[in-house]
């Protein structure tokens, strides 16, 4: 029987298998970040024990840092201790930084990729929970907690459950308004938040061939939002010519050979899954969320659903509504919207900043919106300005700001106002999440960009 692509990776990776146990699996990249890092190197100072393969090690700071005036000091003293703390331990035990302000400083799961630090075949993680962007690359990529840091650092292995394997089938052609964003929400909306629940996926199929590496991202980054321990997809010529000549892929000879290695890892074709779902991408249109979980999603020209009917998920469903200030039955098209927020490790990419820019090309901002554009690293900033999107937002009413986790997470200054409803590209639509009592839909790109432009919730394809 064959082997997934899933499982070529892990058996690969497999240093001991415990019996009754976990795998102790070898670990290729570890990406660090402020949060979640301070403990561990703690824990490395309180035993005595230095950074096993600092190389493969490389930190840069997104959570916590400003968006505006990353020149001068950060002026929340949290978010200042977090990002200088991570300074102070990857100068101490060795480790390379992006630090703010540096050319290649972004979101991890963003700057990771750009720069080639991400290669198919590998496992990697990162104390952060949507580290499944790196599967679009055919990687096995998950997050893990703090003390899982500290054992990676000191050991460059870590000890894991083996996961059950799921191929999730996507076939068919994606309709007019229709992103990566879209095709994530729907599926998380069927299979539900814990519909994936111990298990890897593959995503396959002729829509997922036909998508790039941007869109790839964006959709295994929302993996985690259905339970999933991670997301990939098997590395193609698509995989290939985006990482042909980034700084840190091999290179001459080893790169001809890491492309024969890319090639073999593929399911195999008699290859056999746990669990297989298949979906339609004709069934597909924009979406956007109406609850406080991910999964609480409807077609843009749907309706809000009614409450299930038993009693424990009812009172859950209701008190979303409440929160969100949404009812049953009621269709969210022409809700006044207060934020848009364009960015985080799901959307702030370069492909997401072409679509809102072609989007409102001579259209502009309503003046009811505060618009929050944020590029997930200095890279995309940079390729904005070359492209001369920049141009195209400012003449529409837009502002960038420089990169950084923003307005995905309360834990920087990008805080949406309680009570204020925002249209967001980031990936989770808790209660809070943007900020204390902020409610959010979480939507695409170009649904974002019709908010924008409108003022209200508004189907991207009756402007398009």
């Amino acid at each position: 029987m064959g082997k997934t692509l899933f499982d070529k990776i892990w058996d690969a990776h497999t240093v001991t298998d415990i019996a009754g146990g976990p795998t102790q699996l070898y670990i290729d990249r570890h990406y660090c970040h402020e949060v979640t890092s301070p403990q561990a190197f703690d824990g490395l100072r309180s035993r005595g024990l230095t950074v096993f393969r600092p190389e493969r090690t490389v930190c840069s700071p997104d959570h916590n840092i400003p968006t505006v005036n990353q020149d001068k000091p950060i002026t929340d003293s949290v978010s200042r201790n977090q990002v200088e703390t991570l300074e102070k331990n990857a100068a101490e035990f060795g480790l390379t930084i992006f630090g703010i302000g540096h050319e290649k400083n972004g979101i991890i799961h963003v700057m990771g990729p750009e720069n080639g630090l991400t290669l198919p075949g590998s496992t990697i993680v990162c104390g952060d929970s949507h580290t499944s962007t790196h599967g679009a690359f055919g990687s096995i990529a998950f997050g893990i907690g703090t003390s899982e840091v500290e054992m990676v650092l000191a050991t460059q292995c870590i000890l894991q459950p083996r996961p059950k394997t799921m191929r999730i089938t996507v076939n068919g052609t994606l309709r007019k308004g229709v992103t990566a964003k879209d095709i994530a929400l729907y599926i998380i909306s069927k299979m539900t938040t814990g519909g994936a629940t111990g298990y890897f996926v593959e995503y396959a199929g002729e829509t997922i061939r036909a998508l790039n590496m941007e869109q790839r991202m964006t959709l295994c980054n929302l993996s985690i939002e259905m339970g999933a321990r991670g997301g990939l997809i098997a590395p193609d010529d698509v995989t290939i010519e985006y990482l042909k000549g980034r700084e840190f892929v091999p290179k001459g000879d080893n790169w001809n050979e890491a492309v024969e290695f890319w090639k073999s890892l593929p399911s195999d074709a008699d290859a056999v899954f746990d669990k297989e779902v298949v979906f339609d991408a004709g069934d597909i249109e924009p979406r956007v969320t109406f609850g406080t979980n991910p999964g609480m999603g409807i077609g843009i020209s749907e309706q809000v659903p009614g409450a299930p009917e038993e009693p424990a998920a009812k009172a859950s469903f209701e008190q979303s509504l409440r929160y969100m200030g949404f009812s049953s039955g009621q269709s969210l098209k022409g809700t006044p919207v207060d934020y848009v927020f364009l960015g985080s490790c799901t959307n702030g990419r370069i492909e997401d900043f072409r679509a809102f820019a072609e989007f409102v090309k001579g259209k502009k901002k309503s003046p009811a919106v505060t618009a929050w554009l944020v590029p997930g690293s200095w890279a995309v900033a940079t390729q904005i300005k070359e492209e001369g999107l920049d141009k195209i937002l400012n003449e529409a009413g837009f502002e960038i700001r420089q990169p950084g986790c923003s307005a995905c997470l309360a834990m920087n200054d990008d805080k949406v106002p309680s009570g204020k409803l925002a249209v967001s590209t980031s990936n989770r639509n808790f209660e809070g999440r943007q900020g204390p009592g902020a409610r959010t839909v979480l939507a695409g790109p170009l649904v974002a960009a019709a908010a924008a432009v409108t003022g209200v919730i508004t189907d991207p394809r009756e402007l398009l």
